[in-house]
């Protein structure tokens, strides 16, 4: 019986070891994965950075008026004064449209059925 205790508790510690190499291999695999999808989002960053900068250079406002003053002739773009601008309560918004009656209700029979006080 001892001897087959002990075969059973080496084929168990067999395993187990087995198992631990796999898991150590698994998990060196997923840390270098995770390495590379950090280095990617580093660099997504960096381009992110670059492009903004890129962004805020072309969007210079003396840039943008010299580009204006340009292409006044073909663009005809003058620029923006404050007297321009009006109120929120001058805009006339759109009336919303009525949404479709599905299960009409008449209201002059229900009326009837009741008892007056």
């Amino acid at each position: 019986m001892r001897a087959v205790l002990h075969i059973l508790t080496t084929i168990a510690v067999i395993g187990l070891a087995f198992w631990a190499y796999r898991e150590n291999y698994a998990t060196q695999q997923a840390l270098s994965e995770a390495d590379k999808l950090h280095q990617n989002i580093r660099a997504a960053h960096a381009r992110l950075a670059v492009l903004k900068a890129e962004w805020a250079y072309q969007n210079r406002p003396d840039r943008l008026r010299d580009l204006a003053e340009i292409n006044f002739e073909r663009l005809g773009l003058l620029p923006l004064h404050p007297d321009q601008f009006g109120r929120v309560d001058e805009v006339a918004f759109p009336i919303a449209p009525l949404l479709p009656i599905t299960n009409p209700v008449d209201v002059s029979s229900a009326a009837d059925d009741e008892d007056p006080l």
